[in-house]
C-alpha cells in the first residue's frame, strides 16, 4: 500500500521494559481524574435514589409526565454511535492512517453534537412547560444528574475538534498520540455513563 496518506504511530509500548509501559506513563493522571468522576456520578445517583421517592415530588410532576424515553432512545444511539466512531478512529491511528482517523473522529463529532443538540432540546422543552429544578427536590436531582452529564458532553465536544487540528498539524506526535488516547478514555466514559444515566433515570423514572 503506497505510503500517501499515511503517518507513522509512534510505538506506544516499550517492549524493551516488560516493568513499565509508555502509555501507563502518560494515562495515570487521567484514569485518576476518571475515579473521581465516577464518584461524583455515584453521589449524583445516590441523590437520584433517595429523592426519587413521591413524597420529595413536593405535588409537582415525576416520572414518565416529566421524562421522554423515546428521545432518550435516540440520544443513546447517537452517543453510542459516537463512541463506535472514535473507536474506529483508534484503530485508524494504530495503523498509522492520519486521514481515516481525522475522519473517524469527524464523524464522532458530528454525531456527539446530536446527542448534545437533542439534549439542550429536551431540556428546554421541559422549562418551558414549567418543569425547572426548583420545583421540587425529586426535579433538582434528576436535573442535575442530566446536566452534569451534559457538561461532559460539551468538554468533549471542545476537545475534538482541538484534537483534530493537532493532528492536521503535529501527526502522530508521542504527545498528540496521548492526548488522543486519553480523550478516548473520556470519550468512551461519558458513554458508558450516558447508558446508566438512561437506565437509572429514565427507564426508572416511567415506573415511579
Amino acid at each position: 500500500m503506497s505510503a500517501v496518506g499515511r503517518a507513522q504511530a509512534p510505538e506506544l509500548w516499550d517492549r524493551k521494559d516488560v516493568h513499565h509501559d509508555k502509555i501507563g506513563a502518560h494515562t495515570l493522571g487521567f484514569w485518576l481524574y476518571i475515579l473521581s468522576d465516577s464518584m461524583m456520578y455515584a453521589t449524583l445517583f445516590s441523590a437520584c435514589l433517595v429523592l426519587g421517592h413521591r413524597m420529595n415530588a413536593a405535588g409537582g410532576p415525576m416520572g414518565a409526565s416529566v421524562l421522554h424515553p423515546l428521545t432518550a432512545y435516540w440520544e443513546t444511539l447517537l452517543i453510542l454511535a459516537s463512541v463506535l466512531a472514535l473507536g474506529l478512529a483508534m484503530g485508524a491511528l494504530k495503523r498509522g492512517r492520519k486521514g481515516a482517523l481525522l475522519a473517524w473522529m469527524a464523524v464522532a463529532f458530528v454525531l456527539g453534537a446530536g446527542f448534545a443538540a437533542l439534549s439542550v432540546h429536551a431540556t428546554l422543552d421541559l422549562i418551558a412547560k414549567g418543569i425547572t429544578p426548583e420545583r421540587s427536590g425529586y426535579l433538582s436531582a434528576d436535573f442535575a444528574l442530566i446536566l452534569y452529564h451534559a457538561i461532559h458532553i460539551g468538554l468533549g465536544l471542545i476537545w475534538f475538534p482541538v484534537m483534530m487540528v493537532q493532528v492536521a498539524m503535529f501527526g502522530f506526535h508521542p504527545n498528540v498520540v496521548y492526548r488522543l488516547l486519553n480523550l478516548k478514555l473520556f470519550w468512551f466514559f461519558q458513554g458508558f455513563m450516558w447508558v446508566l444515566v438512561f437506565s437509572f433515570t429514565y427507564l426508572r423514572g416511567i415506573l415511579i
